[in-house]
């Protein structure tokens, strides 16, 4: 009888060996499984900034492009390309806005040197609120982009470490991959502007006769 009640003891114990390790392993996938929630979610949160200040650029381009067509009229090579990335920056996946956002970028650096050949465009009080606007939205997104590649770097190191990784794959569509914003290479360089035709309207006048 004392054996019999020895050895439920030890099984006793056994069992509560097992029911505490099992419950710290579930614990354990609990925490992470959050863990990896919380990263994820901290992404989209950033990208969702990003994108706010995407749409806030689409929505200034049509009025730039209103007040300058007026005045740049042998620049429309220029005003199409503006027009382009501008309807790319609100569809597509990451790296297509990312795309769109960088060449638009370009595009306005070479608007923008071009309209120093422009005094009166230049003058105008809606062109310079514009530019204006449009370069705040500009470092913004700079600065928003960063942050968000660094929420990017730590989910995306999260899932490729030991014993997380197991979690990220158990739960693969929770966890998808997120895409870096980057920069592209032609968005560092340097602008090139070529100057064809100068506006009538912008031509010295001719000196009067004595």
């Amino acid at each position: 009888m004392a054996g019999l009640l020895e050895s439920i003891g030890i099984l006793g114990c056994f069992g509560l060996l097992f029911v505490g390790g099992l419950a710290l392993v579930v614990g354990l996938i609990w925490m992470t499984y959050n863990r990896l929630i919380t990263l994820r979610n901290r992404v989209d949160n950033a990208w969702a900034q990003i994108d706010v200040q995407l749409k806030r650029r689409y929505d200034l381009i049509p009025n730039l492009v209103e007040t300058v067509k007026g005045y740049m009229k042998h620049e429309r090579g220029t005003l199409e390309a503006v027009t382009k990335y501008r309807a790319q920056l609100v569809t597509g996946t990451v790296e297509e806005k990312a795309q769109a956002n960088n060449m638009l970028s370009q595009t306005l650096k070479s608007l923008f040197a071009v309209a120093e050949n422009y005094p009166n465009l230049k003058a105008n009080e809606n062109f310079m609120s514009l530019q204006e606007e449009l370069a705040g939205t500009e470092n913004k997104i700079s600065y928003i982009r960063t942050a968000y590649n660094d929420s990017v770097l730590e989910y995306k190191t999260a899932k490729d470490v030991f014993p997380t990784n197991i979690i990220a794959g158990l739960f693969g569509a929770a966890f998808p991959i997120k895409p870096y914003f980057e920069t592209a290479e032609t968005e560092k360089a340097a602008v090139k502007v070529s100057f064809e035709d100068k506006p009538a309207e912008e031509a010295p006048k001719p000196k009067a006769k004595k």
